[in-house]
């Protein structure tokens, strides 16, 4: 495949000089599809024109030219050209060589609009007029990229290839076109495991659905997996594409497949659903990482103001991170539970954050509760890092499900396959590993519990509870206790406040007072107001709070400042310096995992983990939020103890002797 790729993309070298590295892609791209649509429709001409010139409708000649070219490999072709032209044929006439090829993409059947993406006419044209068409034409005219030298899946290797160096020639992120194949696979396998019997079923019917497609790599796998299982098995491929040129080749590439390519549809998933009205079996996807959504945030805001009916209605993620809009999008997508019992299964890869970014309370903090709470994530799979071409960062694979087997309901695995990637002899860009199909297997048999106990190539699998990872952010507030003194370094605060600076006569009534301490805020405040009022300065009550807050500074032996006003009255009063939060996990000291818990549960830990510590302390009922976090690193952490002393010392005796002997050497 590296090879086949180099080939092609060594066309560049013609190109180089009227065009710019950023722009070979353009050529390049759009060529390598009409070759590769080329060499499918060779062997079917005759067939092709034939139909052609007896059927005048669209819809007739796709059902008679699907039937003609089906094969046991094939569905048959559900596309075709009216022009008797072929890259070999149009070089004939090399004088009207680019009309010649206008007129060979113009005769495409009108569900085979992918030229349009690529604005193909236009680079036609501009080949021309820099004098490098023929020899572009004659360099693809010369690949074989038929279905038996290249097959499908090797033709989306060779597509995403090449889009790779394409984005890389163009210094743009290439991993957001490019999934790697090793990861997709394990993906897919992690989707399909538990089903892998009733897929084999006669009869089965599944459809597969990517709402960030790209170049359709995931549906690829997905689909020829699936096959592998039952060759029988009939699949409606869905997906949904922002990118105009990856829209295009993957449009191209389903129907290639047979597929109906009116199911791959362009536009951005977070602003509107091209398959609003559709639920599938199974949904795949690699959003992009750590992307905003700043230009979508009107619509996306929006969909979620609708409530229950918005796909993003349980929570909205920092305007910095997309991703988790694309995990709630993914989870809405899948089809209801039938009465058989089978739902929809979603397999996505995330980054780190989703797992515990935001507090109880914040939007990807509700987000993971509304999928914990609603049973549907059933795995989480850590993988290793250096796995994807433009990123090293830790990755995770998120397995979704509506319709768990019995002994999982209610429980999430998490799986550390982060030790089982296997080191590439040469370096992709950031890509360093890869998982090999042995690693795969490993990952898949802890994944349905199948491992060999005894083996010491076991990958660390933990079985939790769905509320193990929910929590109970509660305050915990603590007595304002002041002392108050008129001394110069609080006056001198009083004169630069921005209020209180501007009373007339405040600050000469200030040093006047006197500088005797109070420990008790009423008779603070009374001695001074008896003191200001002699002297003529009038103070509203906001004033008279914000001159006490401005000179009281806190002090352990004060007395307790109380609520003076209101329902409250007689109360103690929070210092909102010492206020403080306690995370409560559910189910703490023994309790029940529920929300009605919640009481019992905090005033236990209260009264064992803060009230020793703090014995005026108390809890601000009012102030609860619930939250979940997924702490993955912190369940698989293992401890390496320090190397002992003596082995550091010797160390650096070592190092000390080694500076000693170099500045021996420069004295010398």
């Amino acid at each position: 495949m590296s090879r086949l790729s180099a080939f092609v993309w060594s066309v560049a070298d013609t190109l180089r000089g009227p065009y710019s590295e950023a722009e070979y892609g353009s050529v390049i791209l759009p060529f390598t599809v009409l070759r590769r649509l080329e060499c499918v429709m060779k062997p079917h001409r005759e067939v092709m024109a034939d139909i052609v010139s007896s059927y005048p409708g669209e819809q007739q000649r796709r059902t008679h030219l699907k039937l003609k070219t089906r094969t046991e490999d094939s569905s048959g072709l559900s596309f075709w050209t009216t022009s008797d032209y072929s890259l070999k044929k149009a070089l004939q006439d090399p004088d009207n060589l680019a009309e010649n090829l206008i007129d060979y993409v113009g005769g495409f059947s009108a569900n085979l609009d992918v030229f349009k993406s690529f604005d193909f006419e236009n680079v036609l044209r501009t080949l021309d007029a820099r004098n490098r068409l023929a020899q572009v034409v004659r360099h693809f005219e010369g690949i074989d990229l038929s279905p038996d030298a290249v097959s499908n899946a090797d033709m989306g290797d060779l597509f995403e290839n090449l889009i790779y160096r394409f984005a890389e020639s163009a210094n743009e992120g290439a991993g957001q076109f490019y999934t790697p194949r090793d990861v997709v696979r394990l993906l897919v396998d992690l989707v399909y495991a538990e089903d892998t019997e009733a897929l084999r079923d006669r009869g089965t019917v599944r459809s597969i659905y990517d709402p960030t497609v790209g170049t359709g790599g995931m549906l690829t796998v997905a689909d020829e997996h699936l096959h592998e299982l039952n060759p029988d098995a009939s699949t409606a491929l869905f997906g949904q594409e922002i990118n105009p040129r990856t829209y295009a080749i993957c449009k191209a590439d389903l129907l290639i497949k047979g597929q109906d390519p009116s199911n791959v549809r362009q536009g951005d998933t977070l602003v509107v659903d091209r398959f609003e009205d559709r639920r599938f079996d199974y949904v795949l996807s690699n959003p992009p990482f750590g992307t905003d959504w700043k230009a979508v945030e009107q619509e996306v805001k929006g969909e979620h103001a609708r409530g229950g009916q918005g796909r993003f209605a349980p929570g909205l993620p920092a305007v910095g991170d997309a991703a988790m809009l694309f995990l709630l999008h993914a989870a809405s997508k899948m089809r209801d539970v039938d009465d058989t019992g089978r739902g929809g299964k979603v397999g996505i890869v995330l980054n780190g954050s989703p797992l515990f970014n935001g507090g109880a309370g914040s939007g990807p903090s509700e987000i993971r509760g509304h999928l914990l709470e609603r049973d549907l994530v059933e795995a989480i799979v850590a993988l290793p890092n250096d796995m994807f071409y433009n990123t090293g960062i830790a990755t995770y694979l998120w397995i979704l499900s509506n319709a768990k087997v019995a002994e999982h309901k209610g429980t999430v695995r998490l799986i550390d396959a982060s030790k089982f990637g296997t080191k590439l002899r040469k370096s992709i860009g950031s890509k360093r590993l890869e998982i090999t199909e042995q690693d795969r297997e490993r990952v898949i048999r802890a994944f349905a519990g199948t491992q060999d106990e005894q083996s010491e190539q076991q990958v660390p699998v933990k079985t939790f509870s769905n509320r193990d990872f929910a929590y109970w952010t509660v305050t915990v507030e603590r007595p304002l206790q002041l002392r108050f003194e008129c001394i110069p370094e609080t006056i001198s605060a009083v004169t630069e406040h921005k209020t209180l600076g501007k009373i007339t006569g405040l600050t000469e009534a200030l040093e006047s007072f006197g500088e005797e301490r109070y420990l008790n805020r009423e008779k603070f405040n009374r001695a001074l107001g008896a003191h200001l009022g002699d002297l003529g300065v009038k103070l509203t009550p906001a004033q008279r709070k914000t001159l006490w807050q401005v000179i009281g500074v806190h002090d352990g032996k004060a007395d307790y400042c109380r609520v003076q006003t209101g329902k409250q009255k007689g109360e103690l009063e929070p210092d909102a310096a010492l206020r403080d939060t306690e995370n409560v996990p559910f189910g703490w000291g023994g309790h029940p995992k529920t929300h009605g818990a919640f009481q019992e549960t905090v005033q236990d830990y209260f009264d064992a983990e803060v009230k020793p510590h703090v014995d005026d302390a108390w809890i601000d009922w009012t102030k609860q939020k619930t939250g979940y976090e997924i702490p993955f690193t912190r369940h698989f952490y293992e401890y390496v103890p320090p190397r002992p002393l003596e082995e550091i010392d010797a160390d650096l005796e070592r190092v000390v002797g080694e500076i000693m002997e170099l500045l021996r050497e420069v004295e010398a």
